[in-house]
């Protein structure tokens, strides 16, 4: 459930499903980060014996986990996001494991570009939970377990599930329906098996059903807690379960949803939100 309605969000929920599609193409590029122009010359200073940068700075390459490769394909004018949004993706997939601890100039390597649009990333990661600073070595992917995930699945319960039920009482039927591109979009990214793919689409989703009670900082919120709680568990676990069919299962519950809030039928509506919650999804 993501940011997309007309009005107290002031975005249409057109370009709210058509915002999901193109995130669902960057997730199942995995993070995919194109080469920069100037991208060849760290490496020809590296085989030239030189220092590449962030090494200069005692951040250790060797011994770490390898990551693979991915393709060229980042634009200049915005390689720091791209890179949030491949790390991102990164952490959903469990392609960034748990513990391990992943230094910029390696991710840099890996990404085609230099390491400060890496660091930055990851700073921002850092800010968000789901990393740790390690001086001198780079980054450590936090380590989570099934209690924190069902501490999350409550924190978002207890502000979610209580506006879902004042709005199901409130919005009428054609603005529900409104939402239905944006369910059906989590069907079909769900059926793709892909994580990271629903988890974009499904975040979407939810911020659009929130959206419509006209409090940007709740939405802003409950994303955050929502994107924490699809971070892969200690020892590669998803939350929730994570495949394909546990993940169209969970897609079905949004259309089931809006058939109930259409029908304004708050007792399945009640029942259907404590469900889809209880599954940390």
């Amino acid at each position: 459930m993501k940011q997309g309605t007309q009005g107290s969000a002031g975005t249409t929920t057109g370009e709210a499903a058509a915002g999901a599609e193109a995130a669902a193409g960057t997730a199942r590029s995995r993070y995919r980060v194109p080469a920069q122009p100037d991208a060849g010359e760290a490496d020809r200073r590296r085989d030239a014996g030189g220092a590449t940068e962030g090494s200069a700075r005692g951040e250790h390459t060797h011994g770490e986990p390898v990551l693979p490769r991915p393709r060229p394909a980042v634009q200049r004018s915005s390689v720091r996001g791209q890179v949030l949004a491949a790390l991102r993706t990164a952490l959903v997939t469990g392609d960034l494991r748990p513990g391990e601890v992943y230094s910029g100039p390696v991710l840099a390597e890996r990404f085609g570009v230099s390491a400060t649009p890496v660091r930055e990333a990851m700073q921002q990661l850092a800010q968000e939970g789901a990393v740790e600073v390690v001086p001198n070595r780079g980054f450590r992917v936090v380590e989570r377990g099934p209690r924190e995930l069902a501490e999350l699945a409550e924190v978002r319960a207890l502000i979610e599930v209580p506006v879902m039920l004042r709005l199901a009482r409130t919005v009428p039927a054609e603005r529900w329906a409104g939402l239905r591109p944006l369910a059906e979009a989590t069907v079909r990214a769900a059926s793709s098996g892909c994580r990271a793919t629903y988890a974009e689409a499904d975040r979407a989703f939810h911020g659009a059903l929130l959206a419509l009670a006209g409090n940007q900082q709740l939405v802003g919120v409950a994303e955050e807690l929502h994107r924490r709680a699809q971070w892969p568990l200690v020892g590669g676990g998803a939350p929730g379960g994570g495949t394909r069919a546990e993940l169209i299962a969970d897609a079905h519950e949004h259309t089931a949803l809006l058939d109930a809030l259409i029908a304004g039928d708050l007792d399945v509506v009640r029942a259907l939100v404590g469900e889809h919650f209880n599954g940390a999804e």
